[in-house]
């Protein structure tokens, strides 16, 4: 091999031990072996837990876990058990939502199984059918008729996949009675959600980002995002090195969404000004933080009024009926 094909194969080393690094940390500057990275995400995820989960041994939490059977959910299930799992007063579980989509969610329910097993830590399934809603595969097939109908419906399966899944999850929070639920959202993700808001012009929405410990909704269980400052490259690294079972593939309904063009923006607005998702999720916390100045100052807190039980399901719901009914009048299913 001559001089210049080695130069071009040259491995960079970490800036910790001088072993072979995995990673380049473009915003940080760091350089990163497997071990060291590891080491830095478990820090990221320990330090958010403890922001966002303030613990009490004089009273019983339960942790309900949303796994997908992705790398996401791995590494959060996997670092929750690590850094809390064998408290006492702390119970953790896990909860899928199988969404019907065949070919894909299958194998990953198996992973996410897999780790549950090899974790101790119990697992509950829920289908969209037990939910009284139509699966994801079904709904891919009506669209086109829905679009027919009323061209004002939601045109992606991701629209109406995103509602029924927060609303299993809440289920699942209810049967195993849940006081917090953590969710897998990396940096890349909030980045993403942050970006989608503020092309909407939707500071709603971004009020309304977990974590929410600190302002809870009345009859859901606060949402947690440890992995929330841990980008999503890091993330499937580390799961890598600690092996965890993960499903890699991606929904085949995911491309076209609008997260999906939101997911390349951010991405190269990384690529061109590294920092840039940090900056992106730390301004939506100051918008928070504004919100909560006003309120401490004693002004009107600008936000709806808490959710009322919608009339058919129960759930909660800011308008006549929840988004979930709403769209099930779309896929024309009868209540049973």
């Amino acid at each position: 091999m001559g001089a210049d094909a080695k130069e071009l194969f040259t491995v960079p080393s970490c800036d910790s031990c001088g072993k072979p690094a995995v990673v380049e940390q473009a915003y940080s500057g760091r350089i990163l072996c497997g071990k060291h990275l590891a080491k830095s995400v478990r820090k990221k995820i320990s330090k958010e837990l403890r922001a966002q989960l303030p613990l009490n041994k004089d009273r019983h939490t339960t942790v309900l876990v949303a796994v997908s059977g992705g790398k996401d959910s791995a590494v959060l299930l996997d670092a929750i058990v690590d850094l809390i799992g064998k408290r006492r007063d702390v119970t953790v579980v896990a909860g899928t939502v199988d969404e019907g989509i065949e070919g894909y969610r299958p194998p990953s329910i198996d992973c996410a199984a897999s780790l549950c097993e090899r974790l101790g830590v119990e697992h509950h399934v829920v289908t969209y059918p037990e939910l009284s809603f139509v699966e994801i595969d079904e709904v891919v097939q009506r669209l086109p008729q829905i679009i027919k109908k009323d061209n004002d419906a939601p045109r992606m399966a991701c629209s109406y996949c995103g509602v029924f899944r927060r609303q299993g999850i809440n289920y699942l929070a209810e049967k195993v009675g849940a006081d917090v639920i953590a969710l897998g959202h990396n940096l890349d993700d909030m980045a993403q959600t942050v970006l989608m808001n503020m092309a909407n012009a939707d500071i709603e929405r971004t009020l309304r980002l977990a974590p929410h410990t600190a302002t809870p909704v009345d009859g859901l269980s606060p949402r947690i995002v440890p992995l929330r400052w841990v980008p999503e490259q890091e993330v499937h690294l580390y799961a890598l090195h600690r092996e965890l079972p993960m499903h890699h593939e991606e929904c085949p309904n995911a491309r076209g969404a609008l997260r999906w063009r939101h997911r390349e923006m951010v991405a190269l607005m990384e690529a061109d000004v590294p920092g840039t998702r940090h900056g992106l999720v730390r301004m939506a916390d100051q918008i928070k933080g504004l919100r909560d100045q006003i309120v401490k100052l004693g002004g009107n807190e600008s936000r709806p009024a808490p959710p009322t039980p919608c009339p058919r399901c129960g759930s909660p719901s800011s308008g006549s009926q929840c988004k979930a009914c709403d769209m099930r009048d779309l896929l024309g299913v009868d209540d049973d």
